[in-house]
Order: structure tokens, then C-alpha cells, then sequence
């Protein structure tokens, strides 16, 4: 029997099979590998159907273009359905898994019938069929279509085999210009596609100078405003060594879920190679600690644990305790429990290694991270036994430091005690490795030459990192000294000798200094026991006590001093030697150069103890009267040196001890604002600190209610700030200024002005310093209290009219900030509902607060003003569409005046500008209709009855209104102007006395035409209006002259002015101050002897005439 014929695919049935196949796919993914069976079955019997063309030549593929098109049109169908439709999106990922299927039995069949590779099959021309279909739509008017084609070329992508050129070309071309979509959904797909693609590119294929796929999503990562787009390129990104630090960089994401997915997604997740576990792959991710650089780790641990999201923090905290896991021998993660207490400590320590301790805030924050997420790590340490401590490391220092810190932050002092050896053997420690330093110190090679070899070089160098390496462990010893318990009499005893024996010797390194008296302090009953033992350590010092024992390698251990109480056992002064008299000191003058320059040096130390001495003693000068022999023999003389390091030294002992004596601050402030005027920028950057410290110390006797010198120090201040042109001097003026306005000690406007000025000015842009700190300063300023809010009011006018003259005026490379962006700025820190937010409820009533309404009305009273130009009046105008008008205000006058100014306003004085009307307009209608029934039986003539507004109506009827046909004059080259307030000192003071006056228009060149000046005064209306009657229709020429000013009296005023002297005075109660005060100022150069009638000169500008151009 001859066997059946089967019968041909009917391709009709298509039309019905595939839509079933559609609909159950879109019900549920739970059949999606069933109906991939199906439609492949389908796939393969309508590509057998063919029709023979030219003779039996070629073949034409009718059954794989019937199923073609039927499939093309239920794709179709999915296309405009929005995004989070889930039949929509069940059916892209049926299409997706298709063309995974596909091409895995399309490699199956490949792999049986040994085809060649450049064999065409069905399956790639059936995607390539679709990827051409799709790449149609990428440009679609509708953002539906867009988002769905991308959508379905990002999960097709992956999975097509090999591609023609030409196509591959278009793909990548279309995919670019879809980066750049409007839509942030479609640029996310595109994102996502490009990245699948990027794989595939070669680099040398392109042009010169195009950009590769890789750079053009490093770039998406980067700079894409949308938080999704970014966030698919951080997840589909290729994870390698060449795109890590773009990685690492969203780890200053500015949102929070991004900078969460770098620690968890991207960190924690290639720390370890996801196919670790066969012997030959590698334990080591290319994000594990050791792969990663120092800066790279030290990075990771800054932005992370210094994150404000706690949630970025707690990945941050989670990832370090994994590296402490992998740190250790081939990388793997250990096991968790049985952890023994050794192997707890060497991972530690090998997780300290990973960091550099000379940034020790980054290594202490990480293993502070470690103890407090880590508990089964924190709870077995122990430090007790004497081999952690037989070789001290700057490992081992440091974690046992770091743990004692933690142990007494968790209130578990306890363990502090437990853990570590009793304070005699840490004592004997500190002292071996003491002397371990002073011998490495002795041995220190000889000076470089000039033809050392390489060989010699490295060994100098090594020996000098050993050398800090020691001073870094000894440091660490001595700061876990700090903490420890010094109740055992005996342990107590030798530490103290120990530390004091350290003291006086000058091989101790001075940035040990600090650090030896932060113990002298722990182990001191009350700060007059410390001040006694410092005291004695700079007697021995320039006594020359401690010269025999110099070189030779040993601290000295006095075991004779008297320990009987401990009111007397922690410095009692010892007795003066015999014959102390015959060994005083030689003067300057009798001194050789080697002698000299060893005198320099102690006292050089001398003042390095002080200082840190008086940084730890908060009691006042009188109460220790120790104090009175080191001001006179060793601060005062150094205040008179002129070599810079005594000179700078000295200046910041003499202003601690002003801190702690306010006699003594008084007598000396004018010393140190003498200091001021022609110090270098160094000594100039410390001087200024004191005299910030002082202010803000001793409140009462300088910026006091009471105070007569008050008004000269803030214009000391003021004019050193304009004048300055040092961005470091210029950057700590501000911080303090901005201290003492913040504080309350200064309410000055014209200096509040200044800080707006100087914060704004181009010639600031490059100080970052300062632009920081008053970017921080200027909100929290304002939203602090209701006066600060007011007190930003008031200087806006006068400041908006400094601001627009330099900005038509500026011509610099810095661009310059606009006067509608300032505007918007003082909109915000004047908001009265931002203040009541941003305080978190300690401001009450702010939603009543009618600061916006009296800002209002002093923007329209500037609009009056003929001399601001169009596009000035257009930012003020749309300024008052962004006030907040109160529901409800106490003062109803208020809104009634301001409503009368806008009428005046708009019928006199109308901006000709249309954006500029409008927005008037528009605030006009919102202000009628909010405060209907305030305006209901407003009266302009029961208004011009009461006396408070008689000069305000006699503004208003001055005003003569504007030509329809008049022009704005055009503003003609001037000079650059600056935004100096010290110039403006008059003006800025008649713009800030009332609320409700205009500020007076500065005058221009001569050759312009007069422009009528704003006032408040009768005469001054009076010769306005006679301007302005003669610019209307021309006037015969007058009579009589007009007197004009006298610039040489002017001129002579600003001199006699500017070198006023600042003398500050001392209160009444303060005139008989002590001998040892009276010295403070005696001398201190030939040229600056009877410092308090030397005349301080108000600081001179550099370069432009003392001001700051914009």
C-alpha cells in the first residue's frame, strides 16, 4: 500500500490559530512555554509552503510572509495600549520568549544538520523581519507607540543572532535618537536596549571623534534628569574595571533608591563572582575591597555612611561587614559561627589594612560601622592577652582604640577594662614604643646629597614611613589613654610620669603633643593641676633641664615626686634650683645663630604646649594664676618677634588667654585688629579666627547693646569683607560674619546687604568655600525668626538696584546671576510658609505673617522708578505673582495700600513691556479678589486724611505719568560698575530708614539726560517735578545757577573717614586691670608701641579702587 501524501498547510487557518495563541498568552504567563510550542509549530509549517518563480530559479516564501503579516498584526494591537497595561505587558514578554525560543531550536537544528553559519534560516529572518518592523514605529507621534516599539526591540534584542550591517546600523542610530526622547519612559527602553547592544560594538568600526554606545549611556548615567533612566543604565550597565568609577560616582546620586542599588545591585552583588565555586575561578569579584583602589574604598565608606537616607546608610553598614568576611586569604565569605576570637581580630585588622590611616575619619567610621552591625564580631574581642601587644602596629593600635570609643559610647565602659591589659602594662607599653621612636629618631640617616642614588633615596623614604608609622601607633596609645579607667593608684602613678616625662623632651613629635595632654587632662582633678604640670614642662624646657638626658634615648621617670593627695600630686612647683639666678637666660643680642635658633625652637615647643594647654582649660584667666609668669616671659615676647612662626604662635596663645580673660580681651582686641591690616594671608587667616572667637565669646563687651564700639567693629568687618580679594581670607571673613548675624550679635542691614552682594558676585564664583556656607547661611538666616525674614526685606530694594546696574554693566568672562533670578531667591528666603516648615514648628502664626504684603508694596514703589529698564521692571512684575498673599491679616491698612500704589501704579506709571503688564495685571485681580471684603469700602480720599501717609500721597501726586510715546533711554557704555556697599553707604541707608520709600536712582554721566529722582522730601518734589515739566516741553533756560557740590569736601570727608581710628575701650569697672594684663600690649614692634592710640586704617581696597565689579 503506497504511503499518504500529507496534505498542504493551509495558510488560511493562520489567520485564526495565531489569535487564539495571542489571547491565551495575554490571560497569563503560566501558558507561555505551551503556546511557544504551538506558534512554533505553526512558524515551521507555513515556512515549508514556497512558490516556485523564473522557471523553478528561486523560491518566494509565501508561507513565512502570511504568517509574517498575520503576526505584524496582533503586535499591532499591543502597540497603543499605555504603559502598566498587564495584557499589554504579558503579550511583549510572549513575543520576547518566542524569540528566545526560536533561536534556541534554531542552534538545535544548526547543531544536527552540521549547517553552516551564513546559512539564512527562518528564524533570522524572521527576526529580522520584526526588528525591522519594530524600528518603524521608533519615531511614532505618539509616545504610547514609541514606549511600546522600544520595549519590544529591548527585550528582543538580546536575543538575535547574527544581523546585516545595514540593519544593525539603522538599530543603532534609531536607538541613539530615542535617547534623546522627551519622554522618560522611552529613553529608559532605549537605555536599555543600547546597553544589550553596546556589547556587540567595536570601537575601531566608528568614525573619529564619534562617540561609542558605552560613552553615550555612561553619559545618560551621569546627566539624565530622570531618575528612571538613570537607574536602568546603573542595572544594565556592562559591570567592569572601565565603567567602575562612573559607577561609584551615583553614589552622589541626587536620588536615594539609585544610591541604595550601587551598594546592593552593584558593590555587594560583584564582590563575589556570582560562578565561584570550581577550582578554577577566581574568589575575587572586580568589586571586592582588594580589587578596588584605596581612594576607591575610601569613597564607597565616605558617601555611604556619610549619607542623610538611613536606608543608604544601611547598605553602606551591611556591604563593609561582608568585606571584613572576604577580605582575608583567596576572598570566599566565611561561615557563619564558631568564629574564634583570633581569627575575629586578624580579619579585622586585614580590613583595616584596606584603608589609609592617614585619612583616619574614613578607617574609624568603617570599623565603627562594623562593630555596630556586626554583633558577633563586637562581642568577641579581646585585646587582654600579651600577644596582640608584643609587636604594636598601627593596625593594632588603632583597633583597640576604636573599640574602647565604641565600648564607652554604648555606656559599656565595662568591658573597656575587661578587654584591654590593666593601665601599668599599657603604661610599659607606651613607654617601649616611646623608646623604640626616640632610637629610630637617633639613627636617621644623614642628609640627602646631591648625587644620592635611587637605592639610598627608597631607604630614606622607608625609614621615614617607619618613623610615622611609629608616631601614628604611639598617638593611638595615647588616645586610648584617654579613656581608660585610672583608678589603680599604681597604674595611675606611672602613667603620669610617664606622659609628663614625655612632655619634656624635645624628641616627643609635636603632633604627640595634643595627644599627651588629652591624658595629662583625663588623669587631672580640676585644669589648675594640668596648667601647674605644663607650666613646670616649659620652665625644664627653656631652663635647659633636659639637656643631659637629650640623645640618650630614655624618659626620665622622676620617682621623688610627692604623690601624697591628689590635690597636690599632679604638679605641685617644685623649688628652683641653686644658683638659678646665675643661669638665666641671655638676651636676643648675646646670642650666636646656633644659639639663637636653639632658643627659637623652644619656644617654639614652648608655645606648642601652651596652646594646647589653653585649648583645654575652660576656666577663667584669674582663677589660675599660673598662667600670669608664661603670659610674661614666653607669650608676650613672642607676640613681639618678627620671625612669622613665633609671631603666629604667639598671637594664638595671647588670643586663647583672651577667651578666658575678658580684661584681657579688651585691652588686646585693638592689638589684634591692628594685626589685621598688613599680616600675610596666613597670619591673617589666624588673627582673623581669634578676632571671630573673641566677638562671639565675650558677646557683651564688644557688640553688646551697650557697647560704644559696636558700630566701628561692624564696619571694620564690612569694609574688610568688600576690600578683600584673597579667596581664603575672603571665605573665613564670610563664615564668621555669617556666625554673628546667625547668633544675633549682628542686625546691621548694609552688612547683610554685603553678604548678598559678595554671595552673588561673579568675581566669587571660583570660591566655593564661600558660596557653600552662605548657601547654607542666607535660608537658615531668614526661616530662623520673623525679624531676620523682615530684615531680608528691606535690604531687596537697594539691593535690586546695585545688582541691575552691574549686571547691564558687567562685561567679565564669570557670567553673572540675573536680577530675576535674585528676585525669585529673596521670594523664597522672605516666604513666611517656607520659614513655618523649615523651622518644624517652633515658629507659630507664620501663615498670618504679612512680610509678603510689605514686600509687595515695596516692589511697586520701585516701579515707580524710571530707572530701571524693561526687562529689570518685567522680573519684579512676575516677582509679585510668586508672593504669598496670607488668608487672613491683622493690619488690613496694609492691603488697602497696596492696593492703592498698584491703581497709581498701572494708571501712571504702566509697564510698557506686555509680559511685565500682565503679570502686574493679573496680581492686581488676584490681590481684589482675595481681600474682597478689606476692599470693599476702601477710600482713597478717607486714606489722604491721615497724617502716617501724607508724605506718600505727596509721592503719588509728584509723579507725573509717562509719554505713551516715550522711549526708555538707551543705556550707553559705562563703566563697569561694582557692587561695593561702602560707596553706597549714604543711599542704602535712606532706602532701608522707612519701610515705604523708594530708594533714591543713582546718578549717570553728565552728558545724559537728567532723570527724575524718587524722593520722599518736599524740595526734592518740588525739583522733580520742575524735571519733569522740562523733559515734557522744553523750558527757557534759568535765571539763576544751581549750586552745585563740592567733591574736594566730599573727597576730604571719605579721607578723614576712612582713617578714623578704631579705638576700642575698655568698660569703666576695667580701667585698673592687673600687671600682667598691662603688658599685653607693650611693644610689640618698634612701630606699633602704644598700640591703643595707633590708628587702625579702614581696609584699602586692591586693584579696583576697593570695590567688587560685577
Amino acid at each position: 500500500m503506497p504511503a499518504r501524501t500529507p496534505a498542504p498547510f493551509d495558510l488560511e487557518s493562520l489567520k485564526s490559530a495565531l489569535p487564539k495563541i495571542f489571547d491565551q498568552a495575554q490571560t497569563t504567563a503560566a501558558n507561555h512555554q505551551k503556546n511557544y510550542v504551538a506558534l512554533y509549530k505553526l512558524h515551521t509549517d507555513a515556512a515549508a509552503v514556497t512558490e516556485s518563480v523564473q522557471n523553478g530559479k528561486s523560491l518566494r516564501l509565501t508561507g513565512e510572509r502570511a504568517f509574517e503579516d498575520i503576526f505584524n498584526d496582533m503586535l499591532t494591537r499591543v502597540l497603543p495600549v499605555k504603559k502598566g497595561t498587564s495584557v499589554a505587558d504579558r503579550t511583549v514578554k510572549f513575543i520576547a520568549g518566542y524569540s528566545k525560543f526560536i533561536t534556541d531550536k534554531d542552534a538545535e537544528e544548526r547543531k544536527k544538520s552540521d549547517a553552516v553559519d551564513e546559512d539564512d534560516t527562518p528564524c533570522e529572518r524572521f527576526l529580522s523581519h520584526l526588528v525591522k518592523f519594530l524600528l518603524k514605529g521608533c519615531a511614532a507621534k505618539d509616545k504610547v507607540v514609541r514606549f511600546r516599539v522600544l520595549q519590544c526591540i529591548a527585550d528582543t534584542i538580546v536575543h538575535l543572532g547574527a544581523i546585516d550591517e545595514d540593519l544593525y546600523a539603522n538599530l543603532r542610530v534609531s536607538l541613539l535618537e530615542r535617547l534623546r526622547d522627551k519622554e522618560p519612559s522611552v529613553r529608559t527602553q532605549a537605555v536599555i536596549a543600547l546597553t544589550k547592544l553596546s556589547y556587540s560594538e567595536d570601537p575601531s568600526d566608528l568614525e573619529d571623534a564619534e562617540p561609542t554606545i558605552l560613552d553615550t549611556l555612561l553619559d545618560a548615567m551621569a546627566y539624565d534628569t530622570s531618575a528612571d533612566v538613570r537607574r536602568a543604565a546603573l542595572l544594565n550597565l556592562p559591570t567592569n574595571f572601565q565603567t567602575l568609577p562612573a559607577l561609584l560616582a551615583r553614589t552622589r546620586d541626587v536620588d536615594a533608591a539609585i544610591r541604595k542599588l550601587v551598594y546592593t545591585a552593584i558593590l555587594e552583588k560583584y564582590c563575589i563572582p556570582s560562578n565561584y565555586g570550581s577550582h578554577s575561578d577566581s574568589a575575587v569579584g572586580f568589586t571586592h575591597p582588594r580589587a578596588l583602589t584605596i581612594a576607591q574604598r575610601e569613597t564607597i565608606v565616605r558617601n555611604g555612611l556619610g549619607d542623610r537616607e538611613e536606608s543608604v546608610r544601611t547598605a553602606a553598614r551591611h556591604l563593609l561587614g561582608l568585606w571584613v568576611d572576604v577580605v582575608r586569604a583567596d576572598g570566599s565569605k566565611k561561615e557563619e559561627g564558631g568564629r574564634e576570637e583570633e581569627t575575629v581580630i586578624e580579619d579585622l585588622i586585614a580590613f583595616i589594612k584596606l584603608f589609609d590611616l592617614a585619612e583616619i575619619t574614613v578607617a574609624e567610621d568603617a570599623l565603627a560601622s562594623v562593630f555596630q552591625t556586626r554583633v558577633d564580631i563586637y562581642e568577641h574581642i579581646d585585646f587582654s592577652g600579651d600577644d596582640y601587644w608584643a609587636t604594636i602596629t598601627p593596625e593594632r593600635a588603632f583597633l583597640a582604640r576604636v573599640f574602647a570609643e565604641q565600648c564607652i559610647a554604648k555606656e559599656e565602659a565595662h568591658r573597656v577594662e575587661a578587654s584591654l591589659p590593666v593601665v601599668t602594662a599599657m603604661a610599659f607599653r607606651v613607654q617601649e614604643a616611646y623608646l623604640a621612636l626616640v632610637e629610630h629618631v637617633s639613627a636617621s640617616p644623614a642628609p640627602a646629597a646631591e648625587d644620592e642614588d635611587d637605592e639610598a633615596e627608597d631607604a630614606r623614604t622607608r625609614h621615614e614611613e617607619s618613623r610615622l608609622e611609629q608616631e601614628f601607633a604611639i598617638g593611638e596609645l595615647l588616645r586610648l589613654g584617654r579613656v581608660r579607667d585610672y583608678s589603680d593608684e599604681i597604674g595611675r602613678r606611672k602613667t603620669f610620669a610617664l606622659v609628663r616625662g614625655m612632655l619634656a623632651q624635645d624628641v616627643l613629635p609635636e603632633a604627640l603633643l595634643a595627644r599627651s595632654l588629652d591624658v595629662l587632662r583625663a588623669m587631672s582633678p580640676n585644669e589648675r593641676d594640668l596648667i601647674r604640670v605644663v607650666v613646670e614642662v616649659v620652665h625644664e624646657l627653656r631652663d635647659g633641664d633636659g639637656d643631659e638626658g637629650e640623645g640618650q634615648g630614655d624618659v626620665t621617670v622622676k620617682e621623688d615626686v610627692d604623690f601624697d593627695d591628689a590635690g597636690t600630686e599632679m604638679g605641685s612647683p617644685r623649688r628652683p634650683p641653686r644658683g638659678a639666678a646665675a643661669h638665666l637666660p641671655k638676651p636676643i643680642t648675646e646670642m650666636t645663630p646656633e644659639e639663637k635658633a636653639r632658643a627659637d625652637a623652644v619656644d617654639l615647643r614652648c608655645l606648642a604646649l601652651c596652646i594646647g594647654m589653653l585649648e583645654r582649660v575652660n576656666g577663667t584667666f584669674e582663677e589660675n594664676s599660673t598662667l600670669e609668669g608664661i603670659l610674661g616671659e614666653l607669650i608676650i615676647p613672642a607676640v613681639k618677634r618678627r620671625e612669622m612662626a613665633l609671631r603666629e604662635k604667639g598671637l594664638v596663645s595671647l588670643g586663647l588667654c583672651c577667651l578666658i580673660a575678658r580684661r584681657m580681651a579688651l585691652s588686646s582686641f585693638q592689638l589684634f585688629l591692628s594685626q589685621v591690616q598688613s599680616a600675610p594671608e596666613v597670619l591673617k587667616l589666624r588673627v582673623l579666627q581669634i578676632i571671630f572667637d573673641i566677638l562671639m565669646v565675650h558677646e557683651g563687651a564688644f557688640l553688646g547693646p551697650g557697647s560704644a564700639n559696636g558700630a566701628r567693629i561692624v564696619d571694620f568687618l564690612q569694609q574688610l569683607l568688600e576690600a578683600e580679594e584673597r579667596p581664603r581670607v575672603q571665605a573665613l571673613l564670610a563664615v564668621g560674619v555669617a556666625k554673628l548675624m546667625l547668633a544675633g550679635m549682628v542686625t546691621d542691614e548694609r552688612m547683610l546687604q554685603t553678604l548678598v552682594l559678595v554671595f552673588i558676585s561673579p568675581e566669587t564664583a571660583g570660591n566655593q568655600e564661600l558660596r557653600q556656607c552662605l548657601s547654607y547661611f542666607f535660608p537658615v538666616y531668614a526661616y530662623s525668626s520673623a525679624a531676620n525674614q523682615d530684615r531680608m526685606r528691606k535690604v531687596f530694594i537697594p539691593m535690586y538696584q546695585r545688582l541691575t546696574e552691574a549686571y547691564h554693566d558687567w562685561d567679565g568672562e564669570e557670567e553673572m546671576v540675573t536680577p530675576a533670578q535674585v528676585a525669585l531667591m529673596f521670594v523664597d528666603w522672605t516666604d513666611p510658609v517656607r520659614a513655618e516648615y523649615a523651622a518644624k514648628g517652633l515658629r507659630k502664626g507664620s501663615a498670618k505673617d504679612p512680610i509678603h504684603l510689605n514686600l509687595a508694596a515695596d516692589v511697586v514703589k520701585a516701579l515707580f522708578s524710571v530707572d530701571y529698564d524693561k526687562d529689570d521692571k518685567k522680573a519684579l512684575c512676575q516677582m509679585l505673582g510668586k508672593l504669598y498673599l496670607p488668608d487672613e491679616v491683622e493690619d488690613e491698612d496694609k492691603v488697602r495700600l497696596l492696593k492703592l500704589l498698584l491703581s497709581n501704579l498701572r494708571t501712571r506709571r504702566p509697564p510698557r513691556d506686555t509680559t511685565a503688564k500682565n503679570a502686574l495685571a493679573k496680581f492686581d485681580v488676584a490681590l481684589s479678589k482675595k481681600y474682597e471684603a478689606q476692599l470693599a469700602n476702601f477710600s482713597e480720599d478717607e486714606f489722604r486724611k491721615l497724617e502716617e501717609l501724607r508724605e506718600l500721597f505727596e509721592f503719588l501726586d509728584d509723579i507725573i505719568p509717562d509719554e505713551d510715546d516715550e522711549d526708555d533711554a538707551p543705556r550707553k557704555g559705562r563703566k563697569r560698575r561694582s557692587l561695593s556697599v561702602a560707596t553706597e553707604t549714604t543711599t542704602t541707608s535712606a532706602a532701608t530708614s522707612g519701610d515705604r520709600s523708594p530708594p533714591p536712582s543713582p546718578r549717570h554721566g553728565k552728558n545724559k539726560a537728567k532723570r527724575r529722582r524718587v524722593s520722599h522730601s518736599d524740595d526734592d518734589s518740588d525739583d522733580d517735578a520742575r524735571t519733569e515739566t522740562s523733559r515734557a516741553s522744553p523750558a527757557p533756560a534759568p535765571t539763576r545757577a544751581v549750586p552745585k557740590r563740592s567733591a574736594a569736601e566730599k573727597s576730604k570727608k571719605a579721607v578723614s573717614k576712612a582713617f578714623e581710628p578704631i579705638v576700642i575701650s575698655s568698660d569703666s569697672d576695667d580701667d585698673d586691670d592687673d600687671d600682667d594684663n598691662d603688658d599685653v600690649n607693650d611693644g610689640v614692634d618698634d612701630d606699633e608701641e602704644d598700640v591703643e592710640a595707633t590708628p587702625v586704617a579702614k581696609p584699602k581696597a586692591k586693584g579696583r579702587g576697593g570695590r567688587r565689579s560685577v
